[in-house]
């Protein structure tokens, strides 16, 4: 009996896919650009956590994206740093995290060095402070 590929991958697991995540990954530019220029980030260390309100028309889920400049190292390190982010957000965003708020993981140099506890130690402290936060207004001129 042949295999029917088309059939057969729809029923074989992805490899390498963590099924469980209770975050969305933030698929466009725009979504990136927007939450950048919200204004409200914590630097720690190991990352930066840039955070912003859902969008009106968007569904009330979860959203976190990653990022990794070549300050980072080459394409290895990138890929190794924001996997280093994913496990985090894996462990920490589905208790801290606000639901109504999408996420921003920026990797830096230290990401790859950082002990994972003490990344997850500022983590749980950023996102504390960014839910803490008053959202930035803009300053008028008359």
């Amino acid at each position: 009996m042949a295999w029917d590929t088309e059939q057969a991958s729809h029923q074989l697991p992805c490899p390498g896919k963590s099924s469980g995540r209770v975050w969305n990954r933030l698929p466009k530019r725009a979504d990136f650009l927007r939450i950048g220029a919200a204004g409200t980030r914590r630097v720690t260390p190991g990352f930066i956590l840039q955070s912003a309100p859902h969008p009106e028309n968007s569904e009330p889920a979860l959203r976190v994206g990653f990022t990794a400049s070549r300050k980072v190292g080459n394409a290895v390190a990138r890929n190794r740093a924001k996997r280093r982010l994913r496990a985090l957000a894996d462990k920490v965003m589905p208790e801290a995290a606000d639901p109504a708020r999408d996420y921003v993981f920026i990797g830096r140099t230290e990401t790859l060095k950082r002990d994972f506890a003490a990344m997850e130690q500022d983590l749980r402290h950023a996102l504390r402070k960014l839910h803490d936060q008053k959202p930035a207004t803009k300053a008028t001129t008359p």
